[in-house]
């Protein structure tokens, strides 16, 4: 006779989670907005299309933080276009800073790796299958685009912006020793209970939480890869392709 116990169900914390296929990978990317309205639509419909023609399990968590300029009824319109089970509106009533939005995003997240990423389109998404590759050749636990190392670079800032990056940067590299080129960066790949672990250990609000998230891994030991996007492109080149694909 067979043992009662032969047909439990695992428990909880050894299940995959909900709406994940055993053994996949699966990316959650969390996108917190404060209005975006105009640049929502462009940026999910290059996420969709990247992730849809690398053949990559993923959903787009959307964290809106009571933007007044329609933000958020754009994002629910997206929503029914693409499907609640890929686009995913979370949204908050006021503005709560960046951490708050990602622990917020995480609670949804049923993908076992995070990528974080801006919704102003300085981050083009067509990059992201490279973080992935990056991610497997090296087993790390974070990977983050670099604009200071190698072909790396900004495009569209102007000469302060520049200044200030650069700056925050050196000083952190010459003080801290962080091992990473690029601290104040945000497009980066996580795995999941990485970024968990680090958001529970970080203090800093605004700006520096970027560059504190890549102390505190390298305090904690996690393992950091770079590649080298071109950030702040604004991915206008794809305007008149989107519009296109609406509008034929």
């Amino acid at each position: 006779m067979a043992s009662k116990t032969a047909n439990r169900t695992p428990p909880r914390s050894r299940r995959e989670p909900q709406g994940r296929v055993p053994g996949q990978d699966k990316y959650s990317v969390l996108l917190p907005t404060y209005n975006e309205r105009e640049n929502l639509p462009l940026i999910v419909w290059l996420l969709v299309k990247s992730f849809s023609e690398s053949g990559i399990d993923y959903e787009i968590i959307i964290i809106d933080d009571g933007s007044p300029d329609g933000t958020r009824e754009v994002a629910e319109q997206l929503e029914k276009i693409y499907g609640s089970d890929k686009i995913l509106l979370r949204p908050r009533e006021k503005k709560l800073g960046l951490g708050t939005a990602y622990i917020h995003g995480m609670k949804h997240a049923t993908g076992n790796y995070i990528i974080i990423m801006d919704a102003d389109l300085s981050h083009h998404p067509k990059f992201i299958p490279e973080f992935i590759r990056k991610q497997k050749e090296g087993n790390f636990d974070i990977v983050s685009g670099t604009r200071y190392k190698g072909n790396g670079g900004v495009y569209g800032w102007d000469l302060k912006r520049k200044l200030i990056s650069r700056g925050a940067n050196f000083i952190t590299q010459i003080l801290l020793r962080p091992g990473a080129s690029d601290l104040t960066g945000s497009f980066r790949l996580y795995r999941k209970e990485v970024l968990q672990k680090l958001i529970e250990k970080c203090v800093s609000k605004g700006y520096v939480f970027q560059m504190e998230m890549i102390v505190r891994a390298r305090q904690l030991n996690y393992t950091i890869g770079e590649i080298l996007p071109e950030m702040n492109t604004r991915v206008l080149n794809h305007w008149c392709h989107f519009e296109h694909c609406l509008f034929p």
